[in-house]
């Protein structure tokens, strides 16, 4: 098990960043109603779980993160607290100075750019001496998960290449996916928005 991390709260103006709460689930469960949130982001135990309960099941590992070593920050409109989406940075030097990073937004918060911003900030944590003091994050998305893709480039993570049929569904297909990546000494893309030096 990976030490454990302080939680941090990254003000992003609209929105911040903050760990999640066990209020936070029936916002949670509103997300999970979307099907590409679901498909691409649930995970194999959460789209078993009936889905009267799937908002718990997802929620509970997400609020211990923090003590188990994965910064899992909730995106929360910043005048209502309501969640909106996710960005999470889990696998902290598994790999030495390296982390895999996740991230969704609820349909009613898209076409905000909150994704890319959430996704940004949370790097510029990461990367921080007084965040993480990591080196690499990567991420990878199946190759028809064209909006995690966009998400991806526009917050920095350049693309890498292409995993043959490493995203496997819940139903047993498998997609190519693509990697992405991003450096500490890449240059930070310029968001509105953005936590500089967060």
């Amino acid at each position: 098990m990976s030490p454990a991390l302080q939680p941090r709260r990254i003000e992003l103006g609209d929105v911040v960043l903050r760990p999640f709460v066990r209020s936070d689930e029936t916002a949670v469960a509103d997300a999970l109603r979307d099907p590409d949130i679901l498909r691409w982001t649930g995970g194999t135990a959460v789209i078993r779980t009936p889905a009267e309960h799937r908002a718990r099941r997802w929620l509970e590992p997400r609020i211990d993160g923090w003590a188990r070593g994965s910064a899992v920050f909730a995106i929360a409109d910043a005048a209502t607290d309501q969640v909106v989406g996710t960005v999470s940075v889990r696998d902290v030097n598994r790999v030495p100075e390296q982390a895999v990073v996740a991230y969704w937004v609820s349909p009613s918060a898209r076409g905000r750019r909150l994704g890319a911003r959430a996704l940004d900030a949370a790097a510029r944590w990461a990367f921080a001496s007084d965040g993480l003091g990591l080196h690499r994050l990567s991420l990878d998305h199946s190759l028809i998960n064209e909006g995690s893709c966009r998400v991806a480039t526009r917050a920095g993570f350049q693309l890498e290449g292409t995993m043959r049929d490493y995203f496997v569904e819940a139903n047993g297909e498998r997609h190519d996916s693509h990697l992405h990546a991003r450096l500490a000494t890449d240059p930070p893309p310029q968001l509105p928005g953005a936590a500089a030096g967060s």
